[in-house]
């Protein structure tokens, strides 16, 4: 008979997640296995949609479960679903658990304790240097940070964790199908050295709806939720609100009061969210005892960055800010050096992961 990863898969497909259908029929049969067992009259009074028991009985569920499972095979990637030893507790601890995860990398980084960087996609550069300083920290101290791969802060606590730890990107789309397209190296990174899922099949276009469905496995998967900047309708606000079904600590970093990527981050603050600006903030709001072997890693001693720096680029380091970006021609008149010898020196403090160039010869430093 087939086994249960098949199953989980075909009434992942048939009923597209968890559906209040799907979790209907689990609660008549005593495993997923025995409801691809069960003939029509078992179904009666589940309310399902007559294509839906047809499909089931017919064995037709199956059989495109067996051919969605062979082309994830296929590319390598791993299912793990509510049966599965490696599935995430935490995650299976939610209202609306996936019954499926598709998985690229290793499916051990979905179990460590999570902390999850969500904001803005248009962020200022305060915002960026938050977010992928806030990552970078508590990936430095064995944390996993999760994001959503989207544009702006989401992908800067992706780049911030990969420079000292691990990251989760949650899709909102078929694993095979990665959105934002720009964002599609940065995925692969995260596939080498820590871990991309999604719930939905190969192949699923990133429609608008999917994403707020998919905000509940970032939350889900981690132990508390940072905002970082968001609008006064962003997606971010969704995802905490979930955090907060799901019992998670919401915290928010506070903005500028005069920003509308502020409205968010300090409404949340407004209404008992806990405002963080340090990984040691974060630690703190974390449950124990996360919170405690958290602080425990960190002794207050940063890495010497500027060791290996030459003193020009020392010299130009002092002149770049955490919070804002500067323009080529502004670097060129505060240090009196050529444009040219500039460029040179961004190049390598870029390689070195000093700086990070932003649209229009823009610099900010990022340590």
């Amino acid at each position: 008979m087939s086994d249960p990863t098949l199953c989980w898969l075909a009434l992942s497909l048939l009923f597209r997640g968890p559906s209040a259908a799907a979790r209907r029929v689990l609660g008549r049969f005593p495993s997923v296995t025995e409801i691809f067992r069960g003939g029509r009259a078992d179904f009666d009074g589940l309310r399902l949609e007559p294509a839906a028991v047809e499909a089931i009985v017919s064995g037709r569920a199956l059989d495109r479960a067996g051919r969605e499972l062979e082309k994830a095979a296929g590319k390598a990637y791993t299912l793990l679903t509510l049966e599965s030893p490696e599935y995430p507790g935490r995650l299976r601890e939610i209202f609306d658990p996936p019954f499926v995860l598709y998985c690229e990398g290793d499916p051990e980084t979905l179990r460590n304790p999570a902390v999850a960087v969500v904001g803005a996609r248009r962020p200022t550069p305060y915002g960026r240097a938050v977010a992928e300083k806030l990552a970078g920290d508590l990936a430095g101290r064995g944390c996993v940070v999760t994001s959503g791969l989207a544009a702006g802060i989401d992908a800067c606590a992706h780049r911030g964790a990969l420079g000292k730890g691990r990251t989760v990107a949650v899709l909102g789309s078929g694993l095979d199908v990665i959105y934002p397209w720009e964002n599609r190296p940065l995925a692969r990174e995260i596939a080498a050295r820590g871990a991309v899922v999604t719930e939905f099949p190969l192949g699923t276009p990133p429609l608008a709806p999917n994403f707020p469905v998919r905000n509940r496995i970032i939350s889900g998967l981690s132990l508390g939720l940072v905002v970082v900047e968001a609008t006064r309708k962003s997606g971010s606000l969704i995802t905490a609100q979930l955090a907060l079904t799901q019992d998670r600590e919401v915290m928010a970093v506070p903005g500028n009061v005069t920003s509308e990527l502020s409205i968010g981050p300090n409404g949340l603050i407004r209404e008992g969210a806990r405002p963080v600006a340090t990984w040691e903030d974060v630690a703190e709001g974390l449950p124990s005892p996360w919170g405690e072997n958290l602080l425990a890693r960190g002794d207050g001693k940063e890495e010497n960055s500027g060791a290996s720096l030459s003193r020009d680029e020392r010299r130009l380091m002092d002149e770049l800010a955490l919070d804002a970006a500067l323009p080529i021609d502004e670097l060129a008149e505060r240090t009196g050096l050529a444009v040219s010898v500039l460029l040179a020196l961004l190049l390598g403090l870029e390689l070195k992961g000093a700086v990070v160039q932003l649209p229009g010869k823009e610099f900010q430093r990022r340590m």
